[in-house]
């Protein structure tokens, strides 16, 4: 993911990273010989056959997301996904469950600003009755009044956590401010009155906004081969309505720089910092993302890290990382100080930002990045869920599908001047703008 929150933008992050670091040969790591296979019904995925294991991996992906909340409903399809499996043509929710148990198959909704997301787990013993079952639940959802307001009474129960989480209250007013107009502006999960007055009708409707054919993407991995992938596939999702409500459109990032404070009574504020970043599909982000690993990546030897952590103990982490979604782009990162600290950590990520954009990236810098990048490689590659999860997400940002092979050329021919280069064209100091929720001393 992803929703676009302080929690879900360190998730995308990794998510971002796993794409990212598809660097080193797929042989190493248990990825090649990636197929591309297009069922008879036109629905296109991509596939590893992995016989080893009686067990398939399957991860669908629908573009568009909660962004598809129609006007004056937000929250909606975040509603529809919780109760996906809660009941299916014949079935009420417990019967459904109790399939799923007989049938030892696992099943995963969710939902984000971009993708809603289907992960799905079975046997091949059992593989024809856990797809229907799954379909029933994609094709036939009953939405039953009971439990259309069980699961309201969850979500309503979530959104009134997060009226007093500095992390969401955070989030929440980064995004007003940053995409305003915009489907990103809008809570994933809703508003208090906008979730209450969600009907039953509302759930059927915005089904059909985003699970429809003209914006899926599917990866297999397991036992499974083309041929049985393919009739699969139609049986699955063939139903589906063939397009879905209109994708939104590209959004700019709307903050100039500065400082926001929201006044919230913690010991601890929470700060998001951004500036406009560059899309998945731009010439630099190889350099880009190289760059940020090196100034501000997860590690201890990051520039932000040893500044900001280890030099002055102004925080126990902080990160920044390139965040492209389907219809902006940041560069943006979080991290959380005691009040009394938090104007001088500020002032501490100010500085650093404007030496990046002043002295640039050095070689040792870029040889030790590199290095790592290769390295960690096959540490993500760890079972059949994970590499259709990083398949899913190579269709969704367009990458080729022997990308896995040509990753790590890619990276070892960035050099220097291309880094610095990439330093001088997309850090900017004086846009970036910081949100900063709790009792800051010295901040207004």
């Amino acid at each position: 993911m992803i929703r676009f929150s302080l929690n879900s933008f360190a998730t995308a992050t990794a998510t971002l990273a796993t794409c990212l670091t598809l660097i080193v040969p797929a042989a190493s790591a248990g990825i090649e010989n990636v197929e591309e296979v297009t069922s008879d019904g036109g629905i296109t995925a991509w596939l590893v056959t992995e016989p080893s294991i009686p067990f398939t991996a399957l991860e669908i992906r629908f573009r568009g997301g909660t962004s598809l909340d129609p006007e004056g409903k937000p929250g909606a399809i975040n509603l529809m996904t919780a109760l996906l499996e809660e009941g299916a043509g014949e079935r009420s929710a417990q019967e459904f469950a109790a399939a799923r148990e007989g049938l030892a198959a696992s099943y995963a909704f969710d939902v984000g600003r971009d993708t809603l997301s289907v992960s799905a787990r079975f046997l091949t013993e059992n593989r024809d009755e856990a797809v229907d079952l799954l379909r029933s639940a994609l094709i036939e959802p009953r939405f039953d009044q009971e439990a259309l307001d069980r699961v309201r009474g969850q979500v309503l129960s979530i959104i009134a956590s997060n009226a007093t989480d500095p992390g969401e209250i955070n989030s929440r007013a980064f995004n007003e401010a940053a995409f305003p107009d915009h489907p990103y502006a809008l809570p994933v999960d809703g508003t208090v009155e906008s979730v209450t007055a969600l009907t039953r009708d509302d759930m059927l409707a915005v089904k059909d906004r985003i699970m429809a054919r003209d914006r899926i993407d599917v990866s297999a991995v397991g036992d499974i081969t083309a041929a049985e992938l393919g009739p699969l596939l139609d049986r699955l999702l063939g139903d589906l309505p063939e397009t879905g409500a209109p994708l939104p459109e590209h959004v700019d990032y709307a903050l100039p720089g500065g400082v926001d404070v929201v006044e919230f009574d913690t010991p601890q504020s929470v700060v998001s910092f951004a500036q406009p970043g560059i899309t998945r599909d731009d010439p630099d982000f190889i350099p880009a993302y190289i760059m940020m690993e090196i100034f501000s990546g997860g590690g201890f030897s990051s520039r932000l890290m040893e500044e900001v952590r280890e030099k002055r103990g102004l925080t126990y982490g902080i990160g920044a990382s390139l965040y492209p979604m389907d219809n902006a782009e940041l560069i943006i990162g979080s991290v959380s100080s005691a009040n009394d600290k938090v104007a001088e950590t500020i002032e501490v990520i100010k500085t650093e930002w404007a030496k990046l954009a002043e002295d640039g990236i050095t070689q040792e810098e870029l040889d030790r990045a590199k290095t790592y990048l290769t390295g960690a490689y096959p540490l993500r590659f760890d079972g059949n869920g994970r590499i259709a999860n990083i398949l899913v997400g190579m269709q969704m940002t367009d990458l080729p599908i022997d990308y896995p092979e040509t990753r790590n050329e890619l990276v070892d021919a960035v050099t220097l001047e291309d880094i610095n280069r990439v330093v001088d064209r997309i850090i900017e100091p004086e846009r970036l703008h910081f949100v900063v929720v709790g009792k800051p001393a010295g901040l207004e």
